[in-house]
């Protein structure tokens, strides 16, 4: 069994899962690199073991249970368990998203992928990051998902958004469900936001760097024992739900 930590990064191709990927590397983890388009997932795995990651690619579309079980028994063919998992991959579904214009099929493909997704892989991968002697889940949230600031109707609440906006808040909702029933055990979940990153998310009109974004990730990913779980957290620290 490999005594190297192991952590999973869905959508870790480019922008923020890829850096997050870079970032564990940097610690001298194995780091799978799960993502769906397989040109681009062997260029990222290419370009982490040129720079000194021991990383290996991972088929994996959150939104497909055969390719999430195909993963999850990959991982457990490598290393016999996973110590870290962080659900990264993401959608925005597109537009209109004023509420009042928004698709269901847009509704669909967002809470199928940002949040069923996460609950698909998260139970795939719990019986290996049960073999963890220090198991990390991490979900790349945002503050727009965020109750309190979108309710208080600040500038930092992005547009209107009935399906990108509101699947965050659905997924801080499932974080903190899983905290309680996993509350006794030495795993620990929380959710992070990256903060205004330019990515082909938003069309890289964001102020922070892929790098930047993926700190509070790393973060969350090396958090000691006695660290705290059922979280949402910033750069700045705690994030109000």
């Amino acid at each position: 069994m490999s005594e190297r930590t192991i952590a999973l990064v869905t959508g870790a191709n480019k922008g923020i899962g890829y850096e997050i990927a870079a970032g564990l590397g940097r610690l001298g983890w194995t780091v799978g690199v799960g993502a769906r388009d397989s040109e681009r997932r062997e260029t990222a795995v290419a370009k982490l073991r040129a720079a000194g990651a021991d990383a290996f690619g991972v088929p994996l579309d959150v939104t497909d249970d055969a390719q999430v079980a195909a993963a999850a028994a990959l991982i457990g063919e490598r290393g016999g368990r996973l110590d870290v998992l962080v659900n990264n991959a993401a959608v925005t579904g597109g537009t209109p998203q004023e509420p009042t214009l928004v698709s269901a099929d847009i509704m669909r493909t967002v809470v199928e992928t940002n949040v069923i997704g996460v609950i698909r892989v998260t139970n795939a991968m719990l019986p290996l990051l049960r073999r963890s002697a220090a198991p990390r889940i991490v979900n790349m949230s945002s503050t727009v998902g965020s109750l309190t600031r979108q309710a208080a109707n600040g500038g930092d609440t992005g547009p209107v958004s009935a399906a990108y906006a509101p699947s965050k808040s659905f997924l801080n909702a499932v974080t903190i469900q899983y905290a309680k029933e996993l509350a006794g055990t030495n795993i620990l979940i929380n959710a992070g936001c990256p903060g205004f990153t330019a990515t082909d998310l938003n069309g890289f009109r964001g102020v922070r760097s892929a790098e930047q974004g993926a700190a509070i990730a790393v973060r969350l990913a090396t958090l000691p024992d006695d660290g705290p779980t059922g979280g949402f957290f910033d750069d700045e620290g705690t994030v109000a739900w």
